[in-house]
């Protein structure tokens, strides 16, 4: 009987300990929760138009603090399209920012509003998870907002998400192709990049597919259940197995701004 008893607050230490490590890798990972849960780093994709580059940093630092590093993409959207809105050009600046995750929102409210995310052709803006980033990075951006936390039932998980990003890297020339089978599957449009790749000989014997240099990176913002038929369409056409190469892949996507005409009207209530 002795025996018994000194079992069992040894049983229920074990599970007080488990209990606390689980919770404390919920918080790092950030699974949803009603806490209040320590800063991260995300990373917010802009693409723009080419002169909103410089206000887009302004308008970041205004309200946080981020380190950005952009390139210059081309906008795909049909010449006939381009003609009906007024928009003469569709050179396009892609932006990757780290910003502190606590003001993912307020950041994104400020760019639909002062870029003017809302109007057509301006732009689209949206979040991406991290799983990892520098340690000296992390440390300097979110001691720029140390007295901040993050509301854990905010945070957005596979089950909350309602976009994706898909990423096609096609052989050069190869683009226009690939959006032309996205758009047949219901895709609105996409932004390309103009890439090589590095040697890949090794990937390349697992393979069994030699990929060429030269390639274009093909960026579509789609909902997550229009996902599946832009990739099948895309690997059709331009996969691994046709001449263009195609490797073909996505990401999750977190909060937006500039997608939609109700998705912004949606925003705009939240934010008020």
């Amino acid at each position: 009987m002795d025996t018994m008893e000194a079992r069992q607050p040894a049983k229920e230490s074990v599970r007080d300990a488990l209990r606390a490590a689980g919770e404390t890798l919920g918080g790092r990972l950030g699974v949803r929760s009603g806490q209040r849960l320590p800063n991260r780093v995300k990373l917010l994709v802009s693409i723009v138009n080419d002169k909103d580059d410089v206000r887009l940093k302004e308008v970041i630092d205004e309200c946080s603090v981020s380190f950005t590093l952009v390139f210059s993409g081309t906008g795909t959207a049909h010449s006939q399209v381009l003609d009906y809105l007024g928009i003469g050009e569709t050179q396009k600046i892609i932006a990757l920012s780290l910003i502190p995750e606590s003001d993912e929102d307020i950041i994104m409210q400020q760019i639909r509003t002062k870029i003017s995310l809302y109007l057509v052709g301006r732009g689209i803006s949206f979040t991406v998870p991290l799983t990892g980033i520098s340690e000296i990075i992390a440390g300097g951006l979110t001691s720029a907002a140390s007295a901040k936390t993050v509301d854990g039932s905010k945070i957005m998980t596979n089950e909350t998400r309602q976009y994706d990003l898909i990423v096609a890297a096609v052989a050069a020339g190869f683009a226009e192709e690939a959006m032309e089978a996205a758009r047949g599957a219901g895709a609105a449009g996409g932004t390309i990049i103009h890439a090589h790749s590095l040697n890949n000989t090794k990937a390349e014997q697992f393979i069994g597919v030699s990929l060429l240099e030269e390639r274009d990176l093909l960026l579509i913002l789609t909902k997550r259940e229009g996902k599946l038929p832009i990739m099948q369409a895309l690997f059709e056409k331009v996969g691994l197995k046709t001449q263009a190469g195609g490797v073909i892949f996505s990401v999750p996507v977190d909060k937006t701004a500039g997608i939609s005409a109700a998705d912004e009207a949606a925003a705009t209530q939240e934010d008020a």
